[in-house]
């Protein structure tokens, strides 16, 4: 969330973001209540001060042996004015704390501005582009070809469970922990994350801290008996790993890498646009998540797109790096990359599908899980940035890899960075 100080001084700011970010103006009340928050604060600060000078002059005028019941009774209405004035401040307090959770982020200097995907900037493109006109036989999508060659069962999912629930069958389950095995690996030998398994359901707290309470709960798979979420990323268990903590400065910037499986309920419409793994409800996933010092956040926010661009370029498979302007962003970003692989096959979205999203929050995150570090040991705590990324999405990586390396035979050719883990060189 943003600092009350910083929404005071910088309402422009703040309005601006909101517009972008196409969220409810809720602003001019933020603004009410804290300036009534402010006035009643002082008014307490008032009473106190003269509750005080009561209670000395009362110690003074006893010890003299005088009559001090009047002092007395002005004491006490002073205390019933102070509790009706806290009554008060607790109410406006709480209203404001609620409303202030539901400001987005300020989008950053550097982010372009635009309505939404059709705005956003191609930053550089990898790979060879092989479209079906480049090819001599004809392209099967994903789906198909997944459940042609055994490896996919969506219908089956549904059977078990519902749409938007895929079975991963024989060679497509090896492939599939491949994945999740090989970008681990990479990530933690090379890139110096450190590894966690997180827990895949977290209570409110965590999902306040990470923005995705209270906006966003209809999205989110709820169990109301343990009052406990699923998860839609393991973004939220691993920053939450944190909260309420002071991280050395020597410490920063941690980072640390995580599977999980996702959950979301969010699954838009049905039909071409959502065949397959271009649109489910529970998917795979390494997240990636930092935590930096505030002036170092945006070069690592640079560095953490090329730890996922690695994946990629290991794999072989075309990408390109796309900046969000600020109507795409999400509601906690300040900035995004998102890194879309080609697909010949899918001819929804032109081919192109996003695998990954890596974003700087900068202190939004941290300001809502109080995440603080300390320069050396005498220095006022401060807010960490957080920044985290898809390192990257297995659904979406999947679709590549059946449409990309496809033979004319309607075979798969398993990418060489993933034969140690599968065991197999084609599928098929």
């Amino acid at each position: 969330m943003l600092d009350l100080k910083f929404i005071r001084e910088n309402p422009h700011l703040v309005r601006e973001a909101i517009r972008k970010k196409k969220e409810k103006d809720r602003l001019d009340e933020i603004l009410k209540l804290d300036a009534d928050r402010r006035e009643l604060l002082q008014k307490s600060e008032a009473i106190k001060s003269e509750r005080n000078k009561i209670a000395d002059d009362v110690a003074k005028l006893k010890r003299q042996g005088q009559d001090v019941s009047e002092l007395i009774a002005a004491g006490k209405s002073k205390g019933d004015a102070l509790k009706n004035l806290e009554d008060s401040l607790k109410k406006v307090e709480e209203k404001l704390n609620e409303l202030v959770l539901y400001v987005p982020n300020v989008p950053h200097s550097s982010v372009p501005d635009g309505n939404n995907s059709d705005d956003n900037v191609e930053v550089r493109k990898w790979g060879e582009v092989r479209t079906q006109k480049d090819l001599d036989f004809k392209l099967t999508d994903h789906l198909t070809l997944g459940e042609k060659l055994g490896v996919l069962d969506f219908g089956r999912g549904s059977k078990i469970t519902g749409a938007g629930f895929p079975v991963y069958v024989g060679k497509g389950a090896a492939l599939e922990r491949a994945l999740i095995n090989f970008m681990l690996d990479l990530h933690v030998s090379k890139h110096g994350y450190t590894e966690i398994f997180p827990p895949f359901l977290v209570n409110q707290a965590s999902m306040r801290g990470t923005g995705q309470l209270p906006k966003m709960a209809e999205d989110m798979y709820h169990c109301e008996v343990d009052d406990l979420y699923l998860i839609p990323t393991a973004e939220v268990p691993v920053t939450n790993l944190r909260r309420d903590e002071i991280l050395p400065v020597e410490q920063l910037p941690t980072k640390y890498a995580a599977y999980s499986a996702c959950f979301r309920r969010e699954a838009g419409s049905w039909g071409k646009e959502s065949r397959g793994f271009l649109r489910v409800h529970q998917f795979n996933k390494v997240e990636l998540v930092k935590f930096s010092k505030p002036e170092e956040s945006y070069d690592e926010l640079e560095k953490l797109v090329a730890d996922v661009e690695e994946v990629l370029q290991l794999l072989n498979i075309p990408y390109r790096v796309m900046l969000l302007c600020a109507g795409d962003l999400s509601f906690s970003a300040a900035k995004c990359y998102d890194i879309e692989v080609f697909a010949p096959a899918t001819e929804a979205r032109n081919g192109w599908l996003e695998a990954s999203s890596c974003s700087n929050f900068e202190s939004f995150q941290a300001r809502r899980a109080n995440i603080r570090f300390k320069r050396d040991p005498k220095s006022k705590p401060e807010f960490v940035h957080t920044l985290n990324g898809s390192g990257l999405a297995t659904s979406r990586l999947m679709v590549a890899l059946l449409e990309n390396y496809q033979t004319p035979e309607g075979k798969v050719i398993v990418p060489k960075a993933l034969h140690k883990y599968t065991g197999f060189t084609i599928i098929g």
